[in-house]
């Protein structure tokens, strides 16, 4: 096996290990904004519950 080949190879490699990691860097980012604004949601339902504790609590139904 020749040198550049193995050069080549190596590259290939590395590049596609950066590449994977910039990927995983960015699912981790939108994994995150995505847990803050269901922590949003939660903290202003908790709110207007807190406001309005009746409103939500009981579903009447008519058949």
């Amino acid at each position: 096996m020749d040198i550049a080949g193995v050069s080549s190879a190596l590259s290939n490699v590395s590049l596609q290990s950066k590449v994977s990691v910039a990927v995983l860097d960015k699912a981790m980012e939108t994994n995150k904004s995505l847990g803050e604004g269901i922590v949003e949601m939660i903290d202003s339902a908790a709110m207007e519950r807190s406001v309005n504790p009746h409103i939500g609590s009981n579903l009447d139904m008519w058949v």
